[in-house]
């Protein structure tokens, strides 16, 4: 399964559990996920690689979608955890400094 096919698993996912997606040109920062009057929106940036946009994807389903009660393809499952467990080595090591 190639990263833009992740991409949309991603997505898909996040608006079955109520966030508002939005595809935009930002630049190539990868957009990621806001709130804004309460609500959570997640920025696609159209000028970002496809494997950029679906690491920070990757982070709000993990922040906000109960992964564990779900069916997820394995693919996709693999690249949240992935991506998850690099998040937590990232913080631990911030916590060390």
């Amino acid at each position: 399964m190639n990263e833009q096919r992740i991409l949309e698993e991603l997505i898909a996912l996040l608006e079955a559990n109520s966030v508002t997606i939005r595809t935009e040109p930002l630049g190539g920062s990868g957009g990621g996920l806001c709130t804004i009057k309460g609500e959570p929106i997640f920025f696609v940036d159209t000028q970002a690689p496809s494997a950029e946009v679906a690491a920070l994807c990757a982070e709000a389903v993990s922040r906000l979608v109960d992964v564990e009660k779900l069916y997820i393809r394995p693919e996709v499952r693999r690249f949240i955890e992935n991506y998850s467990n690099s998040e937590k080595e990232q913080s631990k090591w911030e916590r060390k400094r």
